[in-house]
């Protein structure tokens, strides 16, 4: 009996002695996973590092790329603006100057793009064209008189005084042989004050009723132009290449076609 309790009480004291070095070594695995884990946290941080710094490089490369090209655009933006201020200018001229029908020596107002300046003028205008009846010049005594005072008006650049001189012509020769030419000239007293919705009305009555009188072309050319002046560009677009197709060769029509190049230039830059 006395030798079972012995034998029991030294397996007891066995056990005893090796829980403690059984926990030893779970703490010791314990703390190598632990150690283990950080490390591989270390080398995670590391390579995040190692992105943040690749991103930052490729935003930086990618920054100056843009800061680049957006100095072409503004580059490339300047001289459309050039081109189109230099082709602008040049239109204006051609307007103020060689835009009339051939033959018309009175004077074409500045377009629609720049305010209206009084324009020096010949001291006559040549006769106009009559398709038709030639003998109704014979009694146009009177109304040759009547026309050369609204005209001498325009060339003084009384644009005012002129349009109403124009409208009382008209209420006097609805139909006369200088009916033509004073629709052409009161749409240009109206165009010359900015008053595009008036001149617009004149040059499409003259269009209208007189499409083969050597004022038409320039008449469809500005009806063109007053369109673009009140702001219906689409409108204008339409009727200027209607100038070009339907007087080609005329100076009316290259000055239509530089006038569609440069609206569509100008639409461009916007």
């Amino acid at each position: 009996m006395r030798t079972s309790i012995k034998l029991m009480l030294a397996v007891a004291a066995a056990l005893g002695a090796a829980a403690p070095a059984y926990a030893q070594r779970q703490s010791l695995a314990d703390r190598v996973g632990a150690l283990e884990a950080q490390a591989n946290n270390s080398q995670a941080n590391t390579d995040m590092l190692n992105q943040l710094q690749a991103l930052r490089s490729e935003m930086q490369t990618l920054q100056g790329t843009i800061e680049q090209l957006q100095h072409e655009n503004e580059q490339l933006k300047q001289r459309n603006r050039d081109q189109y201020l230099d082709l602008d200018g040049r239109l204006n001229r051609l307007e103020g100057g060689a835009g009339a029908p051939a033959g018309d020596s009175a004077p074409v107002l500045p377009a629609a793009a720049a305010a209206p300046k009084p324009a020096a003028a010949t001291t006559s205008e040549r006769a106009p064209t009559v398709r038709g009846d030639a003998g109704s010049l014979a009694s146009a005594g009177d109304e040759r008189a009547a026309y050369n005072v609204a005209f001498d008006a325009l060339k003084a650049g009384n644009y005012a005084d002129s349009a109403q001189l124009f409208q009382s012509f008209l209420e006097l020769y609805p139909n006369a042989a200088y009916t033509p030419n004073a629709l052409y000239w009161l749409g240009e007293s109206f165009y010359a004050t900015r008053n595009f919705k008036m001149a617009e009305a004149q040059f499409s009555d003259l269009v209208a009723r007189y499409p083969t009188h050597d004022k038409a072309a320039g008449g469809l050319l500005k009806l063109g132009l007053s369109q673009f002046g009140e702001g219906n560009a689409a409108q204008a677009q339409q009727t200027l290449e209607q100038v070009v197709s339907r007087f080609p060769g005329s100076d009316a029509a290259r000055t239509a076609q530089d006038r569609l190049q440069s609206i569509r230039l100008g639409q461009q830059l916007r």
